[in-house]
């Protein structure tokens, strides 16, 4: 695959359902809900600087994205509205996130679940213990 095979020929944000639709060369269609592209930001506030150092987002379920930037001809930059704007989305990881959405969005769910942690920045996990 070539790096034009990756490069997105439309990219859609619809901003009423959060999700930004990408369209690639050979006619699939992506729907990328904005609070899986804010959980798995590619910027060091989410990712660390090293294996690890992950730091695992919840709360994100109503997030949505408030501007698109190209950064060169390489990447997007996403302003979320939550303030959150540092992770530059290379090709690459763009279409990873796209063909490997439903692998990657479960393992969010599995990890949020171990932490006793919530999607919804309204509800509050509180564990008893026995």
């Amino acid at each position: 695959m070539t790096s034009q095979d990756i490069r997105p020929t439309g990219i859609r944000l619809h901003k009423r359902s959060r999700i930004l639709e990408l369209t690639y060369p050979g006619g699939e269609v992506y729907a990328l809900p904005c609070e899986y592209l804010r959980v798995y930001s590619p910027s060091a506030e989410v990712r660390g600087h090293g294996p690890g150092q992950e730091t695992l987002q919840s709360g994100k379920l109503k997030v949505g994205i408030t501007a698109i930037k190209p950064v060169g001809n390489y990447a997007l930059q996403l302003v979320f509205d939550d303030g959150h704007d540092t992770g530059l989305y290379g090709w690459d990881y763009l279409h990873q996130l796209c063909t490997r959405q439903q692998e990657w969005w479960q393992n969010y769910l599995d990890r949020l679940e171990r932490a006793g942690l919530d999607r919804d920045p309204d509800v509050q996990v509180i564990h008893f213990q026995p």
